[in-house]
């Protein structure tokens, strides 16, 4: 089911990423409290650890112009499979084949605290690539943007989650890269800067850029993809146009409850 063919609009579209086979797995150290027999026994033994199998085999194909959701449960893998998608983390098994450098896009995603927002956008520019008279040109457009303007020149450490959030998606999405991995900052800020960023996201689409949405809203995933890859413990349960996963993942929510 991770060969989805581009949906009909994007039917002669060419691929922007590929998966093949993926898999990504964790060593997790046991937080035990050891007895003393443990201790003698492994005096010269390595740490036990367990092996977590995070993402497994797991093969896609992305096209120009889609926009894909991502959804499954706590811990189903999503966020570990964006960032092997950025290159952040190494692959055990598998490959990932990009056109061009994914951007990921999370709440949590690295800032400087002590640095206002403004140098931010500075910060975030020349790591993209723009040059500085670039930044200057953009910083009016980037800020608008934001809706934070009246707090732009404070620091970022008195800024919220959300504040934070639609900072780096202006940031991120100012030099509208190819590909673009979105892990729930779309979940915070006010319904102006949602409303800003579909719009964003639907301009990237018709500039044959590829989205890539993780978000727990099923209605966001609705209004924003056209197609939905569906993830559980690290597999891909179904991959399909968006009505068909969400309504299967709704009905299987709705069982276990039964």
């Amino acid at each position: 089911m991770g060969d989805q063919a581009p949906t009909t609009a994007a039917a002669t579209a060419q691929p922007t990423i590929v998966l093949d086979d993926l898999d990504v797995t964790y060593r997790v150290f046991e937080d035990r409290r050891p007895q003393l027999k443990d201790l003698v026994a492994n005096r010269f033994r390595r740490a036990a650890y367990r092996e977590i199998e995070a993402v497994r085999g797991v093969s896609f194909t992305a096209y120009e112009g889609e926009a894909i959701g991502v959804i499954g449960g706590n811990g189903a893998g999503k966020s570990t499979l964006f960032r092997a998608m950025a290159g952040l983390i190494p692959p055990t098994g598998g490959a990932v084949y990009a056109r061009s450098q994914p951007s990921l896009l999370g709440v949590g995603a690295a800032l400087q605290p002590a640095a206002s927002g403004r140098r931010n956008i500075e910060l975030g520019g020349l790591a993209l690539g723009l040059s500085q008279e670039q930044i200057a040109d953009q910083m009016e457009e980037i800020i608008a943007f934001t809706g934070l303007r009246d707090h732009i020149d404070l620091p970022l450490r008195t800024y919220s989650t959300g504040m934070r959030a639609r900072l780096h998606f202006a940031i991120a999405t100012s030099i509208e890269p190819e590909l673009l991995l979105i892990d729930e900052a779309l979940s915070v800020g006010d319904s102006v800067f949602k409303r800003r960023s579909r719009k964003r996201i639907e301009r990237m689409r018709e500039n044959a850029g590829t989205v890539f949405i993780v978000s727990h809203s099923l209605e966001s995933i609705e209004r924003l993809c056209s197609r939905v890859i569906w993830l559980e413990h690290g597999r891909i349960i179904l991959d399909a146009p968006t009505s068909e996963v969400v309504d299967a993942y709704r009905a299987a929510k709705d069982d276990d409850y039964d």
